[in-house]
């Protein structure tokens, strides 16, 4: 085996975790096929959506015309951008929602008062189906150790990529 073949493992590993970490997200198109625009009623959409912690909400917009602010509850109200906590301008927003709680986006540049703003509420994970008490347990130790689907894929995953290249057990 080469000098090369043990940092090929640890790649390998690593892709592979990111893949499995993200393979249950789901990215929320703000507005569907209509995207973020006036005359909209995000609320309903909003409302016709469930989210959950790791799940991403992505704006697709005419980049020189809208943006978009995350803000407090008082900024989504009187549609202002004071005190922030995040703003995107590129056209194609991807927003990680990596905290379970109500999130408020607003469009900055006017847009707001014409009805191109969103509020969220993002829950916590549910736990696996099916998982017992000792289940559980084991999940909230692999959750707490970073490991994805409670570690079990990303063991498994790994196991059938490293034969997969042709390394053998990592």
């Amino acid at each position: 085996m080469s000098t090369s073949a043990p940092i090929l493992h640890l790649t390998a590993a690593a892709v592979l975790f990111l893949i499995l970490s993200s393979a249950a997200a789901t990215d929320h198109i703000v507005g569907a096929n209509r995207g973020w625009n006036p005359g909209m009623n995000y609320t309903l959409w909003a409302n016709n959506h469930t989210f959950y912690v790791g799940d991403l909400i992505s704006f697709r917009y005419q980049k020189t015309q809208y943006n978009v602010f995350e803000v407090n509850k008082t900024g989504y109200d009187n549609c202002t951008t004071e005190g922030n906590t995040g703003n995107w301008s590129s056209g194609k927003d991807f927003i990680l929602l990596d905290l379970a709680k109500r999130y408020y986006f607003i469009c900055g540049t006017g847009g707001c008062s014409n009805g191109m703003k969103v509020s969220v509420v993002v829950h916590p994970l549910p736990p696996p189906p099916g998982s017992s008490s000792k289940g559980a347990e084991h999940s909230s130790a692999a959750a707490a150790a970073g490991l994805p689907g409670g570690g079990r894929g990303f063991v498994l995953g790994a196991f059938f990529l490293s034969f997969w290249l042709g390394f053998g057990w990592i």
